[in-house]
C-alpha cells in the first residue's frame, strides 16, 4: 500500500507533510481493515469492496485527517492524495482525489 501526498508548494518548512504524523494517521486507517474479511463488516454491507474502492475509502479517510488537522497544520496545503493498493507485483490499483478545489 502506498499513499502519496501531493501539493505544488512546498511548506513553510520545506516539506510536503509530516511523514511522521503521516506514517502514524495511515497505520490507523489501516488498523481498521486487518485481519477481516470486508464482506463480513456491517459498515460495508452490499458494496463491492473492489481494490479500488478500498483505495478510494482509505484517501477518503486520509482526506479527513488532513481536513481535522491531525497531519499539522501544514497539510492544509495539500492539494492531492492518491492510495496505491497492490494486490500482487504485478497488479495494482491506485485512486487519487483533490483536497482543495484548484484555481
Amino acid at each position: 500500500m502506498d499513499a502519496t501526498f501531493k501539493r505544488t508548494e512546498l511548506d513553510s518548512d520545506n516539506i510536503v507533510v509530516d511523514i511522521g504524523l503521516a506514517t502514524q494517521e495511515l497505520s490507523g486507517v489501516l488498523a481498521e481493515f486487518n485481519y477481516r474479511n470486508l464482506d463480513e463488516e456491517p459498515q460495508f454491507a452490499g458494496i463491492n469492496t473492489s481494490t479500488e474502492w478500498l483505495a478510494k475509502h482509505i484517501a477518503d479517510q486520509l482526506a479527513d485527517k488532513i481536513s481535522a488537522g491531525a497531519l499539522g497544520e501544514g497539510a492544509h496545503g495539500i492539494d492531492a492524495i492518491a492510495v496505491t493498493l497492490h494486490e500482487s507485483h504485478v497488479a495494482w490499483a491506485s485512486y487519487e482525489r483533490a483536497l482543495r478545489p484548484s484555481g
